[in-house]
């Protein structure tokens, strides 16, 4: 395949196409990006057949910060006939065989939304056609590659794959979360997400379980504490504004009237640093770095609020000076991930995690 789809954010089509020049050219693959503002995708497209599958292969999907999903993908299909759309899309796939798992989809955008009902509708005929060809098994196979059929106008779509191990497991890369009755604010699913992305499932329960202490730099009103208080921490809420009255009501949160630049943690058995404050984002990493270097936290998600320009260019640079600083104050396991999730605007989510050092042998 020629092609490489990306999904991203209307708006960010610059940034991931920044980013993934970048990650293609460590892998010495030439190409170059095809997009228009707002399209809410990204196309790198290949100078040589077949390197859309390394890039899908050997790109890790979580460490790309703006792209949301991916697939390797064939030329544009265009002029697709309204009487029998689905013979040139098999054509197209007649190179993948026993796929585990179709999606049609879309771009997020509202202009691209207007295909969402067809898309429904177009998947269980596409579905039973691959099915009878041999490119789709009978039962969904969750180890084996997902074909993507992603229309991007009426008429005209891209089709291909993504390998199972190196997708997101939802369409179109975004996850459909629902914000609670009681939670404070909208930006509540923001640390929701966080916690789901960069969290394995299968250890949630032990990284984010009852009876822990946590910190909220910026808490007000509360969106992100009750995201903490609900899976059963106990949180300091630092923030000079005030606190939804419901969450203080359930006994878990302490709240410190306090500037959370200048704020020390009485308590040092802090597991969970959270913070989303509307501040320049080398100031927040200068702050997060600081309760690093101290030893405050275990693990910490925060965000950076992004510049109008250069944003993939200022979120790489401020990473790569906290890695370093981190490593020159003696801190030399960790992990640190960022990505602009679905429920992010103009920020991306950042997580640290402090690993103990491990006993010499």
């Amino acid at each position: 395949m020629i092609n490489l789809f990306l999904f991203c954010r209307a708006g960010y089509e610059k940034d991931c196409a920044a980013e993934i020049q970048v990650r293609a050219a460590e892998l010495d693959i030439g190409g170059f990006v095809k997009t228009n503002t707002n399209d809410a995708y990204v196309i790198f497209q290949c100078f040589q057949a077949g390197d859309a599958e390394i890039l899908a292969k050997n790109i890790s999907l979580d460490s790309l910060i703006f792209a949301r999903q991916m697939f390797a993908a064939k030329a544009l299909l265009k002029g697709l006939p309204e009487q029998d759309r689905i013979t040139p899309i098999v054509e197209a796939l007649a190179d993948i065989h026993k796929a585990g798992e179709l999606r049609v989809e879309t771009p997020d955008t509202n202009e691209a939304k207007e295909l969402s009902n067809f898309c429904r509708k177009f998947t269980v005929p596409l579905r039973q056609a691959l099915r009878k060809s041999g490119n789709l098994l009978e039962k969904e196979n969750p180890k084996r590659p997902i074909i993507h059929v992603c229309f991007v106008a009426p008429g005209q779509a891209y089709v291909g794959f993504s390998l199972s191990n190196n997708s997101s497991p939802y369409f179109m890369g975004i996850p459909r979360l629902r914000v609670a009755a009681d939670a404070p604010s909208r930006s509540t699913l923001k640390l929701d997400e966080a916690f789901i992305h960069f969290i394995p499932k299968d250890e949630q329960e032990t990284r984010l379980s009852s009876g822990m202490r946590a910190v909220d730099l910026g808490a007000c009103p509360g969106g992100w504490t009750y995201q903490l208080v609900r899976r059963g921490m106990f949180v300091a809420a630092v923030d000079n504004g005030p606190m939804d009255e419901k969450l203080m009501e359930t006994g878990q949160v302490k709240h410190y009237q306090a500037d959370g630049f200048r704020f020390e943690p009485p308590r040092k058995n802090i597991t969970w640093l959270v913070c989303d404050m509307i501040e320049k984002p080398a100031r927040v990493a200068e702050l997060v770095e600081a309760w690093a270097i101290n030893g405050w936290f275990k693990e910490a998600i925060f965000n950076l609020k992004l510049p109008m320009k250069a944003r993939y260019k200022e979120v790489t640079t401020i990473l790569d000076t906290m890695a370093e600083i981190l490593k020159e104050n003696g801190i030399k396991d960790f992990s640190m991930a960022a990505k602009h999730l679905y429920h992010d605007r103009d920020e991306v989510t950042v997580h640290l995690c402090l690993k103990p050092a491990q006993p010499s042998s």
